[in-house]
């Protein structure tokens, strides 16, 4: 099978992904998007028009089976193709956010895609066609329990005092630095915040397993990621309620999932207080890199077995008969 993988950045989750699918005998051709996404701020149109003519050669000169387009803003690039099967994954702030145009983006490319993928129950809510609700996986290799002091003494951290890990850089608005400072000077605890960004993926284990806590007070998230993977290592977890975190921390001990700043207060007392590590890498067992990409592929071979030689798919100016 040869698949045309459409995403807007390379993600480390993304990536993991299309290494998963190729160990399972896909093979996978990643295009991304031209020009930089830097925190809050996005692409120009002028930017995705490049990419659509991009996406259009690469049709006419590989013989595909399908497209998948992964995030609902490289759905239409997806669909405009009229040849070849498509598969959507929506991320997450593409049918979520506040972007009204982009939800609906999304929602056009899941209805005109041959299948549609969300990895997170709110997401699946929210979808109204048939979709798969497949988790995004985490590599639990990578992401797994190290002793706290060795994990100190690898990123360089001395500290005798509780350790929060805020994962983000402090000025993206969205994640809410200044909320996560707030917290912490009104929990009747001395805890050392902590923001780390712009360290190499294969880092950030050791600087989980080196807090104590991670903390996130983001507005509105597509996942996130880091809670998975935090959850790996068995970190204990203040959030607030984004994206898949509440269904991700269920039932785990030593996690906190809150909407006002009193109950994230409380969390943090009470996960430092307690000062044990949580059970949360049993939570997301059968979300490891194997066992995802055996899913998704299924989700490939079903795609294809729907698809006949005739689309119905809108027309478009450019790209026809392709």
């Amino acid at each position: 099978m040869k698949v045309l993988q459409l995403a807007t950045s390379p993600r480390p989750f993304f990536e993991q992904q299309v290494a998963a699918l190729e160990r399972k005998g896909v093979d996978c051709t990643v295009l991304t998007a031209p020009g930089e996404h830097e925190g809050d701020s996005s692409r120009s149109p002028t930017a995705y028009a490049k990419f659509y003519s991009k996406v259009l050669a690469e049709v006419r000169s590989t013989e595909y089976d399908l497209v998948h387009a992964n995030y609902g803003l490289v759905a239409p690039l997806a669909v405009a193709q009229p040849v070849r099967p498509i598969v959507l994954t929506l991320w997450g702030t593409d049918l979520l956010g506040e972007q009204s145009w982009l939800r609906s983006l999304s929602r056009f490319g899941a209805r005109w895609a041959d299948a549609a993928i969300v990895p997170s129950r709110p997401m699946s809510r929210e979808l109204e066609v048939d979709h798969e609700l497949l988790p995004f996986a985490v590599d639990t290799d990578l992401f797994r329990p190290i002793p706290r002091e060795t994990a100190r003494t690898c990123v360089g951290w001395e500290s005798d005092r509780p350790i929060a890990l805020f994962p983000y850089d402090r000025t993206r608005a969205v994640k809410d630095f200044p909320r996560a400072k707030r917290i912490v000077e009104r929990a009747d605890v001395d805890v050392d915040l902590r923001p780390v960004s712009g360290v190499a993926y294969e880092e950030m284990p050791y600087y989980m397993n080196a807090s104590d806590v991670l903390l996130v007070t983001s507005r509105r998230e597509s996942g996130p990621m880091v809670v998975k993977e935090a959850a790996a290592c068995n970190l204990p977890i203040v959030s607030t309620d984004v994206g898949f975190v509440r269904e991700t921390v269920d039932g785990v001990t030593n996690c906190v999932v809150g909407d006002d700043d009193g109950e994230l207060v409380d969390g943090l007392e009470r996960v430092l207080a307690d000062g044990k590590r949580t059970d949360a890498r049993e939570s997301i067992d059968g979300l490891g890199l194997d066992a995802f990409g055996d899913r998704l592929a299924d989700v490939y071979r079903r795609a294809l077995g729907r698809t006949g030689c005739e689309t119905d798919r809108p027309e478009t100016a450019v790209g026809g008969g392709v």
